[in-house]
């Protein structure tokens, strides 16, 4: 582990009433210790939880669009609105990652082509893949040791046999103790990934919470078991 400690500066904030600490889970952020390698954000969509790891790799000098710190281009409306506001304790700090944003990966693959590297890709533009492919490419060939990644729903182009591919790679690279995770996500099959950390975002504050208590476990275990009686009330009720 290389990032310790997440830590809103209350001395910065000019006003509560502006986004985003007019998002519960922000606004009751103070100390936020990370305990894990690999740590899980889930909560529902508008929690705060793509907000924090935004601003969290604001802070790092990736791209918030999606990139590391190398990668420059534009994306209308990619600034974080809370990295100012955030303090990073690191042991050692690292300088080396990625930030993966699953909604503007389109951007980030033009990028590649524009600058000409697709040949650390696997050697084909990301465009020329399917998303999946293209998402597996990165993994395989961007991500190495001693660095720092922030995923932001990874799964969005994962079908869920790759997801069990992605839990493979994330496991060799975390098992080497060189590599740091923090991962976005609404997947059940990512979250199930042994020895993480699970913060939740939902009920206006960020509390660790175990695999079987997220609601995706207890939703997707439930409409698995009982999928008739499930659809039935939804659909008829």
């Amino acid at each position: 582990m290389f990032l310790k400690r997440i830590e809103l500066q209350e001395d910065k904030i000019t006003s509560h009433d502006t986004y985003p600490f007019t998002i519960p889970a922000i606004q009751s952020l103070q100390k936020l210790e990370l305990k894990s390698s690999v740590t899980f954000f889930v909560g529902e969509n508008g929690s705060g939880k793509s907000t924090l790891m935004e601003a969290v790799a604001d802070k790092c000098g990736f791209h918030t669009a999606g990139g590391g710190r190398n990668n420059t281009y534009d994306v209308e409306a990619s600034e974080s609105a809370l990295g100012d506001y955030i303090r990073l304790s690191w042991l050692p700090k690292v300088t080396s990652g990625f930030f993966l944003r699953a909604e503007s990966f389109y951007n980030f693959a033009s990028h590649i082509d524009a600058v000409g590297a697709a040949d650390s890709y696997g050697g084909q533009s990301l465009h020329n893949q399917s998303h999946g492919e293209s998402f597996l490419s990165l993994f395989l060939n961007r991500f190495h040791k001693k660095a720092i990644y922030l995923l932001d729903e990874p799964e969005a182009a994962l079908s869920p046999q790759r997801q069990l591919s992605f839990l493979r790679i994330l496991h060799d690279l975390s098992a080497s103790g060189e590599c740091q995770f923090i991962i976005a996500t609404h997947s059940p099959i990512l979250l199930g990934y042994p020895g993480a950390s699970i913060l939740s975002f939902d009920d206006g504050d960020i509390q660790e919470i175990d695999y079987e208590d997220t609601d995706h476990y207890q939703i997707t275990s439930y409409f698995l078991k009982h999928r008739e009686k499930f659809l039935k009330k939804i659909l008829e009720d």
